[in-house]
């Protein structure tokens, strides 16, 4: 921390000094929270499928709390109900970790369902 001049040659510390707690707060824009939480909806179910989209991310950000909305699609057959699961629990802790918010809710849409191809993802 640099000192204030007295003119004298001497250095003296600024007499008003605010605790670091009360020095001011980061907001993350929501642009970048919705970023963070369509990673995370993709780290959870992996790439999509073929002429699938990525997941995309609308989020709703008031008081240090979000609402999370994800659209996906997903490859078919799958257990759908643990895929979203897998997601939802992703989006809460990277949003959480990497944005410093609570996530009070992830809604997950599965816009699209497309095949998966003959043997992909099967075994007898």
């Amino acid at each position: 921390m640099t000192g204030v001049s007295t003119g004298t040659g001497t250095a003296r510390q600024p007499q008003s000094r605010v605790p670091p707690a009360e020095r001011g707060a980061t907001r993350v824009a929501d642009r970048v929270v919705e970023k963070i939480a369509a990673q995370a909806a993709r780290e959870a179910v992996g790439p999509p499928p073929a002429d699938g989209d990525a997941p995309h991310a609308t989020v709703a950000v008031r008081h240090g709390t979000a609402r999370v909305h994800i659209e996906l699609d997903l490859g078919y057959p799958c257990d759908i109900g643990a895929r979203c699961a897998a997601v939802r629990r992703r989006v809460t802790e990277r949003v959480g970790t990497l944005a410093n918010l609570t996530v009070s809710e992830v809604a997950v849409w599965v816009e699209r369902l497309y095949p998966l191809p003959k043997g992909a993802g099967r075994t007898r």
